[in-house]
């Protein structure tokens, strides 16, 4: 039996490392040798910044967390009905789930239930709307409920619990007015280009390759029904190229101290429905203006 000697070893390493790169760059060239499929305009709701001691504390590079969400039929505590980087959506019932390839008929006995649920997870193309009608619809049952809660303390003023209710329902309303993010899962399917004759509009609606597994909805005093449960989109995060992170670097994520610090993002989407950002142009606060020009938008 031959063996190989340490000089062949490492030049085969070195050839397997340059051919991975290859088929990686070329992978991006391609994605972006087209015109974009896709391109938005996001902020800091949907591009979660990490803290800032953590992006210095590392040298791997600055990757910002794409925050999505999708609108459910009930509502929750919250009253917004509507769950961040995962959830069931209102709209994958069971025909959406077989147009997307999952066995999801004859589903009503237990055995069949325990057979839909146990399928493997597939990936779909998802569709992303911007600030449209699902984030607005829960602004709006988010605001029903601050004012119903509202209500209720004024007609229980002695009641501490009541006040504390309608603070916290304030505190949501307010963060979704202000910080939630407004980029919402609408539909789902497996050609991309009858999605996009169906959603036509580029600068509102993203078209990103995500997962969907099989799911069990329960309702009390009633047989589970069978859904879809959207666990991921993308890889989960935007990276940020050297060029656009200088922009970045100051700024403080919503939940550090100091922090709540504004951006918008140009985030395209290439013909891979791979993303990648283009422009980062921090947003002073409106008290940091007078007499000042807000910085230009980096753009590679």
């Amino acid at each position: 039996m031959k063996t190989w000697s340490r000089g062949r070893t490492l030049g085969a390493g070195i050839g397997l490392i340059v051919l991975t790169n290859a088929v990686a760059l070329g992978g991006v060239w391609w994605n972006r040798s087209a015109d974009p499929e896709s391109a938005l305009t996001l902020s800091q709701r949907e591009l979660g910044l990490p803290w800032r001691s953590l992006r210095l504390r590392e040298n791997s590079g600055l990757a910002l967390n794409l925050n999505w969400r999708v609108a459910r039929r009930e509502a929750d505590d919250s009253g917004s009905g509507s769950t961040t980087n995962g959830g069931t959506p209102e709209w994958l019932d069971p025909a959406k789930m077989a147009a997307l390839g999952f066995q999801a008929d004859n589903a009503d006995a237990d055995g069949d239930r325990r057979r839909y649920a146990r399928q493997l997870p597939r990936e779909v193309i998802l569709v992303m709307e911007l600030a449209g009608p699902a984030w607005q619809r829960t602004l709006e049952k988010t605001r029903e409920n601050a004012n119903r809660h509202a209500a209720a303390a004024a007609a229980n003023v002695d009641s501490k619990q009541f006040a504390n209710r309608a603070k916290q329902a304030n505190d949501q309303l307010a963060r979704e007015e202000n910080s939630n993010s407004r980029l919402f899962v609408i539909d789902a399917g497996l050609d991309a280009r009858l999605l996009r004759e169906k959603y036509p509009d580029r600068s509102r609606f993203l078209l990103l390759r995500g997962t969907v597994r099989p799911s069990l909805r329960s309702r009390e005093h009633a047989t589970p029904e069978p859904t879809g449960y959207v666990s991921r989109v993308g890889n989960g995060q935007i990276h940020v190229p050297h060029a656009l992170r200088e922009s970045l670097e100051s700024l403080r994520a919503p939940n550090e101290p100091g922090g709540g610090d504004e951006f918008s993002a140009t985030l395209r989407v290439g013909q891979r429905l791979e993303p990648w950002l283009v422009a980062v142009n921090p947003v002073k606060k409106a008290a940091n203006l007078s007499g000042e020009e807000r910085r230009p938008p980096f753009i590679d």
